[in-house]
C-alpha cells in the first residue's frame, strides 16, 4: 500500500496533514495493510481485499468489499487506522457493483466504536444520499431544515457499474456533503464530538469498490 500526501484534486488543496490511499502497492486478494475491519451487528466485518479493476481512476488496483451478506442490519466497516481526528475534509470514489437487498455504501468518521460513528449513506437502488448518526448500534438519519421544510436524504442518481466522488467536510457540529464535484447539503449534529477514525462501509449483501481514500486531517 502506498500513502502520498499533499495532492491536489478538484475540490482544491489538501493540507499537510493530507493522506491519500490509492490501494495500488497492496497484495491482490488481501486487506490493506493500516486498516481496521469492523462490523455494527451480527456477522463478519466483510471481504476486504485489495482488489484490480481496469476502470479505477487510479489504476491498477481499487478496495473492495466482496461479502454478499444479505443480513439487512449487516454493516461491513474499513477504518484507516491514520484517520483519526476531530474535524477534517474526507473523501472517496465509489462504485456499487451488486446488491439484491441494499447497494447502500459510504462514508465514516468520527467512529468510537462499531455501534457509535457518523456515516454518509449513497443509495443506487433508491438514488438518494443521507447523513446518518449511528448510536448504540441504531441508525437515525440526520434531518436537514426545519419545521416543514425539514427533509432526510436528498434525491440524487447514484448510477450502479459507475465512479462517483464523494466528499465531506466535517468542523465541530457541522458537516457539508459533495458529490461529484458538487455541494449538495448541510447538516447538523452535535451527537459525536470526540475524534475518531474516518473509513468506507457497506450495508447488506451491498458489493462496492473504493479508490483514492483521501483524509485531511484539521483538528
Amino acid at each position: 500500500m502506498r500513502v502520498f500526501a499533499f495532492l491536489i484534486i478538484s475540490f482544491g488543496w489538501f493540507g499537510r496533514n493530507a493522506e491519500t490511499v490509492d490501494f495500488d502497492g497492496g497484495k491482490i486478494g488481501s486487506a490493506p495493510q493500516g486498516w481496521t475491519l469492523a462490523n455494527t451487528h451480527r456477522g463478519d466485518p466483510g471481504r476486504w481485499m485489495v482488489h484490480p479493476d481496469s476502470t479505477a481512476p487510479s489504476k491498477p488496483n481499487v478496495l473492495a468489499q466482496l461479502s454478499a451478506d444479505k443480513n439487512r442490519a449487516h454493516f461491513a466497516l474499513a477504518l484507516f487506522d491514520h484517520g483519526y481526528c476531530r474535524d477534517g475534509d474526507l473523501s472517496v470514489n465509489l462504485k456499487m457493483i451488486s446488491g439484491k437487498a441494499d447497494q447502500i455504501a459510504g462514508l465514516i468518521w468520527r467512529y468510537q466504536d462499531p455501534n457509535n460513528y457518523y456515516a454518509l449513506y449513497l443509495s443506487a437502488i433508491e438514488d438518494k444520499i443521507t447523513v446518518h448518526k449511528m448510536v448504540d448500534g441504531k441508525a437515525t438519519a440526520i434531518v436537514q431544515g426545519s419545521g416543514s421544510g425539514q427533509i432526510s436524504a436528498v434525491s440524487r442518481r447514484v448510477d450502479p457499474q459507475e465512479w462517483n466522488l464523494v466528499k465531506i467536510q466535517f468542523r465541530d457540529a457541522h458537516t457539508i456533503v459533495f458529490f461529484n464535484h458538487r455541494k449538495l447539503f448541510e447538516v447538523e449534529d452535535q451527537t459525536f464530538v470526540k475524534p475518531g477514525k474516518t473509513g468506507v462501509w457497506t450495508k447488506s449483501d451491498t458489493v462496492a469498490y473504493f479508490d483514492d481514500f483521501r483524509i485531511d486531517k484539521k483538528k
